[in-house]
């Protein structure tokens, strides 16, 4: 693990992650019903600035296959033929409640900090879709969310409590954050196998577009698991041990980030934000971690990189835990 991270941490500078990606293969709970937690923040790196923090409650059941919002998630007509759904096909349904806060490196002053970036929070409800098919080691997955970027998030509320409960320095910038806007954003992404190795070493690729208010970009990379692995694309078999390593390098190419920019939307002017000009429109980013599930019960513990998001930044990271259990 120490040569791993070691490995990882030298593209550090170099390498842009998604936060709180909770569909990708190499996170994948063996049942069509469970719930999980995600949490990440940069206190897991000693730091306390860019992503600071987010968390997600994440729910998947048989019942949300009524969500009305599902209609609008792309189907491809092959998978749609009920002979091949019968023999290879499975779906997730779920539905999360999440929240990501965003801060400059100076948090104690009261001033705008130009040249980095603007305080920022956003409040989302998210339905979302997997779909897998077993035969063509491919998953398919597609999201929605709707919610508030702004004060109506809720953002300096929570890091100030959060602060006072861990003594720590009191954010002072708040007033300062992108202004309110809606959000509402759709996801499609689409992960295929290309190396299995007797279950102890998997290779994919994969591929993200979202389209919206918050963020409009475009992802394309790819993960490996390796260890005590079961294929991701077989619904049930949550009894098996399963402990291994993952890890997903990814280049992002970014239309718009709401969480740096404002809303592409008529909106109350924001205080601060970054100019279209100065945005890094090509990114990259790391993801990698550990991962144990056992009787349907999943634990993770993952760190993040990410490069700069605009001119005169830095790269950064973060670290996350997330915690779930089959019912």
């Amino acid at each position: 693990m120490a040569c791993l991270s070691l490995f990882l941490c030298s593209f550090s500078n170099e390498i842009k992650a998604q936060k709180i990606d909770n569909m990708a293969s190499y996170r994948d709970i063996k049942s069509d019903r469970y719930f999980r937690f995600n949490y990440d923040n940069d206190f897991f790196t000693a730091k306390d600035r860019n992503y600071t923090q987010g968390y997600n409650f994440e729910f998947v059941s048989p019942f949300f296959s009524k969500n009305p919002i599902n209609y609008l998630f792309y189907k491809p007509k092959a998978w749609r033929s009920e002979s091949n759904e019968q023999a290879s096909l499975s779906k997730k349904y779920g539905l999360s409640w999440e929240h990501i806060g965003f801060t400059p490196a100076n948090i104690r002053s009261p001033d705008i900090q130009y040249g980095d970036r603007p305080f920022a929070s956003a409040l989302m409800l998210k339905s979302f879709l997997i779909q897998i098919d077993s035969k063509k080691k491919a998953r398919l997955t597609s999201a929605l969310s709707f919610g508030m970027i702004g004060p109506f998030a809720f953002g300096e509320g929570m890091q100030v409590k959060i602060h006072e409960w861990t003594g720590n320095v009191i954010p002072q910038g708040w007033p300062n954050q992108i202004q309110n806007h809606l959000i509402a954003n759709y996801e499609v992404g689409y992960e295929r196998q290309l190396l299995n190795a007797n279950d102890r070493f998997s290779l994919q690729a994969r591929g993200i577009a979202r389209l919206g208010t918050l963020f409009t970009d475009l992802a394309i990379g790819g993960n490996f698991r390796a260890g005590l692995l079961n294929s991701t694309y077989e619904l049930f078999d949550k009894d098996e041990l399963q402990l291994y390593l993952y890890g997903e390098p990814m280049l992002q190419f970014v239309g718009h980030d709401a969480s740096l920019q404002g809303s592409v939307l008529p909106e109350k002017k924001s205080p601060y934000v970054i100019s279209s000009s100065d945005i890094s429109r090509l990114r990259a980013a790391l993801n990698y971690g550990v991962v144990l599930q056992l009787k349907g019960v999943y634990f993770e513990y993952s760190q993040a990189f990410q490069t700069k998001e605009f001119n005169g930044a830095q790269s950064f990271r973060w670290g996350g835990i997330k915690a779930g259990f089959v019912f």
